[in-house]
């Protein structure tokens, strides 16, 4: 499921308000991302994988199984390998 915009291939656009529950596992980790936090709206998507890094304004918080991930301005989701995520400014 990922109903994410694209912005060119393996990259999507994350709106300025995403919320992002990263699920930190020792084989691939899952990332669950709902456009805003308040929408209570289903995710718009869930990828299989590891988010390396964010780069671009973001509250994160550790939690006891990941991390969550609320952005503070637009971005993009890129996919650098299997498996393999980070968040860049837009």
């Amino acid at each position: 499921m990922n109903h994410l915009v694209p912005a060119a291939e393996d990259r999507w656009q994350l709106p300025n308000h995403a919320h992002l529950v990263v699920y930190e596992r020792d084989d691939r980790g899952l990332l669950t991302i709902y456009d805003c936090a308040a929408a209570q709206k289903p995710p718009s998507a869930q990828l299989l994988g590891d988010l390396e890094s964010v780069d671009a304004r973001a509250e994160i918080d550790r939690t006891p199984t990941g991390r969550v991930v609320r952005m503070r301005e637009p971005s993009i989701l890129e996919r650098v390998g299997p498996d393999r995520f980070r968040i860049v400014r837009e």
